[in-house]
């Protein structure tokens, strides 16, 4: 299910300092009630949950924005459910560190996960995982979705997908696309695009996408499909060429920047999107509980605004449409990873 926006505020890099000043504080009180000592140490009855803090294990490291969105829910969820949500970050291995740390967890709803679109291409992108995906995990619900944009140098004469794919065909190099990484949304985002259009791209990863931005500003490179997060501020001051986003419609950040499947490949959607997950067996009571503070949390107007900021588009739903989800993203981008040629590094 979508939520529709409000009118959203424009992005500005001047909202960004405040942003991660509040972030700050949120982290601060969450290592405090960390550190209180937990209130019972065994399992609690589902009537009885929760007794003392939650853990959310997010996958990757302080700063990104798998864990701003984290942050964002955990104090609310913890407003709601009357005791501290607190965000442990246990970065690795594009995120398989955090996700076996979880797997392995007690079932007794004390420790939840940030499952996200890198959990369902791990499935296929490594020959093993310490953790099973789908038998491993209790989904509870989407929190968002998160689109690409497919920007360009600016020194490029390419100002729409028609242009991107007529230069491709007419250079006898084809065209580079830059990564964060093999494997990651960002680069399976393209490796999908080069299957639909059957171009000449050639892929160049990155360790991050930081460094793979600064070099596509620079010319190293000419083109990505970049978080639009990421992507968002170079194109707003004119550094880089947005010309067209990944999500099925366009987004209100960049209103006069056309989707891809509008621009001549119906049904192209490839987002970043983030779910909320617990190890499996957790209680069914459990899981509907966090279920029902998660989608109040995701609709409450002061947490859609901030998602806006990040380009992110609240996705409240049940763990049953989470579970169909995530199944089909595994299918999905197993035939892409395969198609792809893409390896863990």
């Amino acid at each position: 299910m979508t939520v529709t926006h409000p009118t959203l505020r424009p992005f500005t890099r001047r909202r960004l300092p405040a942003f991660t000043a509040a972030l700050g504080a949120i982290a601060c009180a969450a290592a405090t009630a960390l550190a209180a000592p937990p209130a019972q140490a065994q399992p609690q009855a589902a009537g009885a949950w929760p007794a003392r803090p939650v853990r959310l294990v997010v996958g990757y490291a302080a700063g990104g924005a798998t864990d701003v969105i984290a942050r964002i829910v955990a104090v609310k969820l913890g407003e709601r459910l009357g005791q501290p949500v607190v965000v442990d970050n246990r970065a690795g291995a594009n995120s398989n560190v955090g996700a076996e740390v979880v797997a392995k967890s007690p079932a007794d709803g004390y420790t939840l996960y940030v499952f996200t679109i890198a959990n369902t291409i791990n499935a296929s992108l490594y020959g093993r995982l310490g953790y099973d995906p789908q038998k491993d995990f209790e989904p509870i619900g989407l929190i968002a979705k998160i689109p690409n944009i497919l920007v360009v140098n600016n020194q490029l004469p390419v100002k729409s997908v028609a242009d991107y794919i007529r230069f491709a065909k007419e250079s006898k190099d084809g065209i580079t696309f830059a990564s964060s990484g093999s494997g990651s949304s960002i680069h399976l985002s393209g490796e999908m695009f080069k299957m639909q259009t059957k171009l000449n791209m050639l892929h160049v990863p990155y360790k991050g996408s930081a460094p793979a931005v600064t070099d596509l500003l620079g010319g190293q490179v000419q083109s990505m499909f970049d978080n639009t997060p990421s992507a968002l501020p170079h194109v707003q001051v004119g550094r880089l060429r947005a010309i067209a986003i990944t999500s099925a419609q366009r987004s209100p950040l960049l209103p006069d920047v056309p989707t891809v499947a509008e621009s001549g490949f119906p049904g192209f959607d490839v987002q970043s999107w983030f779910g909320l997950a617990a190890p499996a067996g957790t209680p069914r009571p459990v899981i509907d509980r966090v279920n029902a503070e998660l989608v109040k949390v995701l609709n409450a107007p002061d947490v859609r605004q901030r998602f806006q900021d990040l380009a992110a588009t609240p996705e409240p739903g049940t763990p049953e449409q989470m579970r169909t989800f995530t199944a089909a993203e595994i299918q999905r981008w197993r035939e892409v990873v395969k198609a792809s040629g893409a390896k863990a590094e």
